[in-house]
């Protein structure tokens, strides 16, 4: 399963099956993932056990994605064991590879046959690196603080220099275009540690930055005046509106963040890099469709865009509201019922609100992944309806067949964020 060259290859995260499937849903070339322990997100809610493996790369070879495992936190030696048998699940599963930090999880990659991708945390910033990690991996991903020029030096030099990895393959160069971003430099930060023992490289992170703090003159006891109250937590990465100037930078894999957001952030980032990439190709990139992307990629969470560091800038731009900037929510309604194959009718149970003709739904599932529709006409148990109460039965056309896991939202504008 390789990638055609010169191709650009849009990877997807993925904190379970609904957000893997939407991301699959949505055209993704690969998907990255944790489980259990060892990965950067070990922390968060959503994520897969040793045991999923099997399943994941069966689905995503079934559809030609490619999948890659996060191993990428600090290891001790009492992990090495730990390390060895994960190591172990991803080569009898068939994972594509693992994206690694500490070198000895690369060595151990290495000598099992394991395709290894060099992860942001090793924060490489120069050719020489570069040359130094080709030794073991095929793909690297830059440090997330350089510039496009530094970036499109290295890719240049790449290929100048004739730099292959292990499969005799050009090394590939990866940065993140989209999604949260770290204070810290390219997310190795000590202050979890320091507050909670709760360390942020080894995947616990409890991301004090984005809370508001109150910074004192230790001399004069005076507050000191900060126009901007989040001063740690830095606005996400979005790269949609020079994408032109990322692929021109010679990137062969973009990558999105965001493991802990939920499958409708996936499937939206996804397609919208997915179009912004064909639209170059096909020389119709244009900002009337920067604006229609930027529109829909701020209907999912995010905590307001800037450049990072790609052009330029010296110093991040900082937010002036806790959590999420999206003009949109989600409002769970209820779960699913029932679907009729022959009239492609879904039927689910209202537990919560209620869903009117009109409405914009949301549909998410660990096969399903996420679907998004109007709903233009409703029937509950009495017949045509209106409305749909909680408590009753409703149905509705839905081309996607739903399963009585999936979940059942309505889409709705979001209050205005209170500063």
């Amino acid at each position: 399963m390789r990638k055609q060259e010169g191709r650009i290859e849009v990877m997807a995260p993925a904190g379970g099956f609904d957000s893997m499937m939407a991301a699959i849903h949505a055209g993704a070339d690969s998907v990255y993932f944790g489980v259990d322990q060892f990965n950067m997100r070990a922390r968060a809610t959503m994520n897969f056990t040793l045991g999923d493996l099997p399943e994941i790369a069966q689905i995503c070879q079934d559809n030609g994605v490619r999948t890659y495992l996060t191993l990428n936190t600090i290891v001790y030696d009492h992990d090495i064991s730990a390390v060895r048998n994960v190591l172990k699940g991803v080569k009898d599963a068939g994972i594509t590879a693992v994206i690694a930090a500490d070198q000895a999880v690369i060595a151990m990659a290495r000598s099992m046959g394991i395709e290894v991708h060099i992860s942001t945390q090793v924060n490489i910033t120069n050719i020489e690196t570069v040359r130094f990690y080709a030794m073991f991996a095929d793909t690297i991903v830059l440090s997330r603080e350089l510039s496009l020029s530094q970036v499109k030096h290295i890719t240049e030099q790449i290929k100048k220099e004739q730099i292959f990895g292990p499969s005799r393959r050009l090394v590939e160069i990866e940065i993140f275009v989209h999604g949260a971003l770290c204070m810290a430099v390219s997310g190795k930060c000590y202050l979890s540690l320091h507050s909670d023992n709760s360390s942020a490289n080894r995947g616990a992170c409890v991301q004090n930055c984005r809370r508001k703090y109150t910074v004192i003159d230790q001399e004069s006891g005076n507050q000191l005046a900060i126009e901007n109250e989040y001063i740690m937590s830095a606005q996400d990465l979005c790269t949609i509106d020079f994408l032109d100037q990322v692929i021109d930078a010679g990137v062969t894999v973009m990558k999105i963040e965001g493991r802990g957001k939920g499958p409708e952030y996936v499937k939206t980032t996804v397609e919208c890099y997915k179009e912004a990439i064909q639209s170059f190709y096909e020389g119709s990139y244009s900002q009337d469709k920067v604006a229609n992307w930027m529109f829909r990629l701020k209907e999912v969470y995010n905590r307001g865009f800037w450049s990072g560091y790609y052009l330029g800038q010296k110093l991040g731009e900082w937010n002036d509201v806790s959590g999420s900037k999206a003009t949109t929510r989600k409002l769970y309604i209820g779960k699913g019922k029932h679907y009729f194959d022959k009239i492609k009718v879904a039927e689910f149970k209202i537990e919560a609100y209620s869903l009117s003709a009109g409405d914009r739904i949301l549909v998410t599932g660990p096969t399903t992944g996420a679907v998004e529709t109007i709903v233009n006409e409703i029937h509950t148990d009495e017949g045509p309806a209106v409305e749909a109460k909680k408590g009753q039965n409703v149905s509705f056309k839905l081309d996607t067949m739903i399963r009585p896991s999936d979940k059942l939202y309505k889409i709705i504008p979001a209050p205005e964020p209170i500063h």
